[in-house]
C-alpha cells in the first residue's frame, strides 16, 4: 500500500513538474491592441529558457524598426525576443525581454496560467510594478 502511495505521489509531482513547463509555441498578443502578432518557440537552455519569433500573424512585416545596429531593419522572424528566464517556484523570473518595436530591452519575468493555456509575460525597467503585462496563448 506505502509502494503504490509513494508511486502515486511521484507520479502527481511529475506530472505537475511538466505542466509548470514553459517550453513551446506561444501566440504573442499585443496589450495594447489586443491582436495577434507572432508565434514564439520558448525553449530550454540548461536552468534557463529563451525565446525566439518563429512566425508572424497576417499582416505584420518581417522588418524590425525598432533595431539598432546591424539588426536595423532585419527581420522578425528568427528574433531572439526572450532571454534567461529562469524557473523560481511560482513563475519565472531573472530574464529580459526586447521589444522589436520600441527596440527596448526590459527585465521579464512570466507565470503560466490558465492550466497552462496562458503565459503572463511581464516586461519592466527597474521594479515590476513600473513594466505591462501581455498574456501569450499557447499554440498546440
Amino acid at each position: 500500500m506505502i509502494k503504490h502511495v509513494l508511486l502515486l505521489s511521484m507520479l502527481c509531482s511529475a506530472g505537475l513538474a511538466m505542466a509548470q513547463d514553459i517550453s513551446g509555441k506561444w501566440r504573442t498578443i499585443d496589450d495594447e491592441t489586443k491582436k495577434p502578432k507572432a508565434i514564439v518557440q520558448i525553449s530550454k537552455n540548461g536552468d534557463s529558457y529563451s525565446g525566439r519569433i518563429i512566425s508572424l500573424e497576417a499582416g505584420v512585416e518581417n522588418k524590425c524598426a525598432g533595431c539598432s545596429g546591424a539588426q536595423k531593419g532585419g527581420p522578425l522572424v528568427g528574433l531572439t525576443v526572450v532571454r534567461g528566464l529562469k524557473a523560481d517556484g511560482d513563475g519565472y523570473s531573472g530574464g529580459s525581454i526586447f521589444d522589436p518595436k520600441s527596440g527596448k530591452t526590459y527585465k521579464a519575468n512570466a507565470e503560466l496560467a490558465n492550466g497552462g493555456k496562458s503565459l503572463k509575460v511581464r516586461g519592466y525597467i527597474g521594479v515590476s510594478a513600473l513594466g505591462r503585462t501581455q498574456t501569450w496563448q499557447r499554440v498546440q
